[in-house]
């Protein structure tokens, strides 16, 4: 596994003022500097764990702050879980999006009140948190760019949810899909249907790399489905993205 040092940043827990609450989450950003554009970094279905971290703290060292909001918080802790299916049907779909979308506001929020506050508001996810940065999009006007890591989008989780295909004519900002041809459970039919779908509400700014040959989770380097060629090719296009749209 890939791990960053926390040398010349600021990181570690922080909690999050929400509608009910608090929200714990994961920040880093390079110490002593405000002015920052924020990446909020969506965590996978196992929750903000070691790895999601690690993104963190690479953006971190690149310049952005980058917020990792525990979005199962309410519903419960995905790290005790070595059960898919049961993390699955016991926390993944009992956490809607209209959750899910206002914890992301209010983690938007505390970053541009904590040192992010030039203003400009990115997002990147993987699978769960790669839907989410469709979602989000569709949600929230202002957002200057995303990445979505493999994160379908002819699937919702939470019984009533809409799909990103269902939401594609709300999304304005620049997306960049990134894939695997190999993915079982993303169909490269629906990333079309999803690609036809953007063009057809008249957004042009969106891009979708998918890599031969590629299964799903390649990015993730703590498990057996990282690619690092893929993986650190999407990493390189990511950053590009963000800088080429605003996010710098």
């Amino acid at each position: 596994m890939i791990t960053t040092d926390t040398q010349g940043l600021t990181a570690g827990e922080v909690k999050i003022p929400t509608q009910d609450g608090e929200m714990p989450a994961y920040r880093a950003m390079p110490a002593g500097k405000r002015g920052l554009d924020t990446v909020l970094v969506v965590q996978e279905i196992f929750g903000v764990h070691e790895h999601i971290k690690d993104v963190c703290r690479r953006f971190a060292k690149l310049g952005f702050m980058a917020v990792a909001p525990e979005l199962y918080a309410r519903q419960g802790d995905p790290t005790k879980y070595t059960d898919i299916p049961k993390l699955v049907s016991e926390i993944v779909t009992k956490v809607p999006d209209a959750q899910v979308m206002a914890d992301l506001d209010a983690a938007a929020a505390w970053a541009q009140s904590n040192g992010g506050d030039r203003g400009d508001l990115g997002i990147t996810g993987f699978c769960w948190g790669g839907r989410v940065v469709w979602m989000y999009a569709a949600h929230n006007p202002k957002l200057t760019a995303g990445v979505a890591w493999y994160g379908p989008v002819a699937r919702a989780y939470h019984a009533g949810d809409k799909t990103a295909l269902e939401v594609a004519a709300k999304i304005k900002a620049p997306i960049l899909g990134l894939y695997g041809a190999a993915d079982g459970g993303i169909p490269v039919d629906t990333l079309d249907k999803m690609r036809d779908a953007l063009k057809a509400a008249g957004n042009a700014n969106c891009e979708f790399m998918i890599y031969p040959d590629t299964p799903h989770a390649f990015h993730a380097d703590y498990r057996a489905s990282y690619r690092k060629g893929p993986a650190e090719d999407g990493w390189k296009r990511a950053v590009a993205w963000f800088k080429s749209h605003g996010v710098a």
